[in-house]
C-alpha cells in the first residue's frame, strides 16, 4: 500500500505538470511498456542534462514506465520559487532513501529533491562537486575543491565530502588527489579516480583509497593518466577508465584486484562511460584526439567475469550512425533495455535513444541538453 501511495502521489503531480505544459514538453512513446515484473518499483527513470558549462541550463527529465510518457523539464514545474532551477552542469544524479539528489557542478551544489516529486527539499553547498555515492546512511560527493581554470600548476587538492542523509550536513572531508571525479564503495573503502584534469599536461595517474572508518586515505594506486570511471564487479574487481592524455596515450579501461588493492592488468578498448548490468559492462568512447582533430566514436561490452571484450558494438541496426555524441548510458536491470543520449552539438537539445536487449532501437525522443545521467526511480542504494 505504500508504494501504491508513493507511485500516485507521483503521477498527480505528473498530472499537475502536464495542465500548465506545452504539448511540445510531452512525449507518447510509440509503445507503454508490458514487460515490467508486478512486483518490481521501478516505475521509471530520471534523465538529469547537464547543459552547456556557464548556461545555466541543466534540467531535469523524467520517463514512466507506466504510460510511456516522456516529460521534459519536470523539475521548473515542481520548483516555480527557485530562480535559476537546476543550475549549471548537472555531473551525476542519485536517489538514497526518498531523496533524489543532483549533483550540479558549476553552481557548487548538490540539489536534494523528493525522488516522487522532484521538489526542492533543500540545497547542499560543495564546491566543484562531481559525482556521488551512497552508503549506511551517508552520501559522499567528490569535489575538485578549487575553482574551474586550466592550470598545469594548479595546486588545489580535491576532497571527498561525507553528509549525513538524515540532517543533510556536511559531517567530515577527506583530502585525495587533484581533480577527483568518480566514486566506488565496496568492501568498507571509498575509491576515487583522481583526474588531474585541470593540470594538462600533468595529468594525475591515481586511485585513492579511503577506510570508511576512519574517513583517512589510507593508499594510493598508480594507474594511468586522467582517470575518470569506477565501477566494483561481482568478482572482486574494479574496472577504471583512463581519457589518455588526447595525444599520445589513448584512453584504456585498467583493473584493480580489490582484494590486494592493486593494479592487475588492462583492456585495449577506449572509455568515455560505462554502465555494469551483471557480468557485462557496456561501454561507449568518444575520444578525442588533438593530433587528427577528430572524435573517434566506439561502443562495446566486456565481460568482466573472463576480463574479454565481447562485442565492439552493442548497437546491431545501425542507429550508431546516427548517434552523433554519444553522452550518457544506462540497462534497464529487468528488461535489458539499453539506453544510449546523444549530446549532438552541446549547445542544442539531445536525443535518447532505447534499444532492446539485442542492440535494435525501439524509440527515441528529444531532451534537454547534453543528456547524460540516468537513475532508476525505486532502485535504491
Amino acid at each position: 500500500m505504500k508504494h501504491i501511495k508513493h507511485i500516485s502521489t507521483f503521477l498527480f503531480v505528473l498530472v499537475a505538470f502536464f495542465s500548465c505544459r506545452d504539448e511540445d514538453d510531452i512525449y507518447k512513446a510509440a509503445f507503454v511498456p508490458v514487460d515490467i515484473p508486478q512486483y518490481t518499483d521501478i516505475k521509471g527513470f530520471y534523465l538529469l542534462n547537464e547543459g552547456n558549462m556557464g548556461s545555466n541550463k541543466s534540467t531535469l527529465d523524467y520517463y514512466d514506465y507506466t504510460t510511456g510518457e516522456y516529460v521534459r523539464n519536470i523539475y521548473s514545474e515542481a520548483n516555480p520559487n527557485v530562480v535559476k532551477e537546476v543550475g549549471d552542469v548537472g555531473n551525476d544524479l542519485g536517489i538514497y532513501g526518498s531523496k533524489l539528489y543532483a549533483v550540479i557542478n558549476c553552481s557548487n551544489k548538490i540539489e536534494v529533491m523528493d525522488k516522487h516529486t522532484a521538489k526542492r527539499v533543500a540545497q547542499i553547498d560543495i564546491p566543484n562537486c562531481r559525482y556521488i555515492k551512497f552508503h549506511k546512511g551517508y552520501a559522499y560527493v567528490a569535489s575538485y575543491a578549487g575553482p574551474v581554470m586550466i592550470n598545469p600548476d594548479y595546486d588545489q587538492f580535491g576532497y571527498v565530502a561525507k553528509i549525513d542523509t538524515a540532517t543533510l550536513e556536511i559531517v567530515d572531508r577527506c583530502v585525495v588527489g587533484f581533480q577527483p571525479d568518480e566514486l566506488e564503495i565496496v568492501n568498507n573503502k571509498i575509491y576515487v579516480a583522481n583526474s588531474g584534469g585541470y593540470m594538462f599536461p600533468n595529468y594525475e595517474n591515481t586511485v585513492s583509497v579511503i577506510d570508511i572508518s576512519s574517513f583517512k586515505e589510507i593508499k594510493k594506486i598508480e594507474v594511468a593518466k586522467n582517470l575518470h570511471r569506477l565501477c566494483a564487479d561481482p568478482h572482486g574487481q574494479l574496472w577504471v577508465s583512463s581519457r589518455g592524455d588526447y595525444y599520445d596515450e589513448e584512453s584504456r579501461l585498467y583493473l584493480i584486484d580489490l582484494m590486494k588493492d592493486e593494479l592487475v592488468g588492462s583492456l585495449d578498448i577506449p572509455v568515455s562511460n560505462f554502465h555494469l548490468d551483471g557480468d557485462s559492462l557496456y561501454i561507449y568512447s568518444t575520444e578525442w584526439s588533438y593530433l587528427s582533430m577528430d572524435n573517434e566514436i566506439t561502443y562495446g561490452i566486456v565481460n568482466v567475469k573472463d576480463r574479454s571484450i565481447v562485442t565492439r558494438n552493442f548497437i546491431t541496426d545501425g542507429t550508431d550512425e546516427k548517434i552523433r555524441i554519444p553522452y550518457g548510458i544506462t540497462v534497464n536491470p529487468l528488461t535489458k533495455e539499453i539506453y544510449v543520449t546523444d549530446a549532438k552539438n552541446y549547445v542544442s537539445p539531445g536525443t535518447l535513444y532505447c534499444f532492446d536487449k539485442n542492440g535494435k532501437l525501439k524509440w527515441n525522443v528529444r531532451t534537454g541538453d547534453i543528456p547524460a545521467h540516468f537513475v532508476f526511480l525505486g532502485e535504491e542504494k
